[in-house]
């Protein structure tokens, strides 16, 4: 098993910026790939974007591209998400998730999920 905490959601004005932190534990982080993705009330699940697993490919969903940027520290078992230039459409939960393949865009491909953070924009 691979636990998932995501931490550093809030209320922030729109133009903001938030950083988004998922701290993982059980297994061994590097070997996954990870990813983030939304989901607002009443809306599907919706990929925000995903990294390698050296952290040397990332990749985004159109939504966010040129706004967020993933990283992740592998000593620190991390992975994070930089979000700027905020949006009010940017409100939703967040979800760190870790899949064995690269490149999967769809919820359903990931293994392990974190509890979310709530990011809130307002304008």
């Amino acid at each position: 098993q691979l636990q998932l905490v995501e931490s550093g959601g809030g209320l922030v004005q729109a133009g903001g910026s938030l950083r988004l932190s998922c701290a993982a534990s059980g297994r061994t982080f590097s070997t996954y790939t990870m990813g983030w993705f939304r989901q607002a009330p009443g809306k599907e699940r919706e990929f925000v974007g995903g990294i390698s697993r050296s952290g040397s490919r990332t990749y985004y969903g159109d939504s966010v591209k040129g706004r967020f940027t993933i990283s992740r520290d592998n000593a620190k078992n991390t992975v994070y998400l930089q979000m700027n230039s905020l949006k009010p459409e940017d409100t939703a939960a967040y979800y760190c998730a870790a899949d064995s393949s690269l490149g999967n865009r769809r919820w359903s491909e990931y293994d392990y999920w974190g509890q979310g953070t709530q990011v809130t924009v307002s304008s």
